[in-house]
């Protein structure tokens, strides 16, 4: 059985994607590994982020064991591939228009929606916008219209 764990981002730009991750959760990381790795706690979810120039630009801070495997060890390849959308960080907020305004006023991401309104089941708020490594983040919550 997995008892813990995280989704980690692998980044071009660690203290960019560190500060846009500090203002958008509103919190400071709880753990770092020098400039490699960074963790926020989220309410018992770990999102952490990872410098995917970190071991090349520090290979004597950095030890590795086993078969080397450029599916999952070439950073160069994984940092220069197209992001293309497919996961979705999904997050919470008490009050959905506040936390839009906030995001607005603060200026961070890209490509920020307008609030949404999807229904399948039950009804669905919520707006898009994109971290600086052009990760999907997708925020919900109560909303009055």
């Amino acid at each position: 059985m997995i008892n813990n764990g995280s989704i980690y981002i692998i980044t071009h730009d660690f203290e960019k994607c560190l500060d846009f991750y500090k203002k958008l959760l509103e919190r400071d990381v709880v753990s770092q590994n020098a400039t490699r790795f960074a963790v926020f706690s989220i309410d018992g979810l770990a999102l952490a982020v990872m410098n995917g120039h970190f071991d090349e630009e520090h290979p004597e801070q950095v030890e590795s064991r086993g078969e080397y495997d450029p599916l999952y060890d070439d950073y160069h390849r994984i940092l220069a591939a197209e992001n293309c959308g497919k996961v979705v960080i999904n997050l919470g907020a008490d009050d959905l228009r506040a936390e839009y305004e906030r995001i607005k006023s603060l200026g961070i991401g890209s490509n920020l929606t307008e609030i949404r309104y999807v229904k399948q089941a039950s009804p669905y708020w919520y707006f898009l916008l994109k971290d600086p490594d052009g990760n999907t983040i997708e925020i919900t919550g109560e909303y009055a219209e």
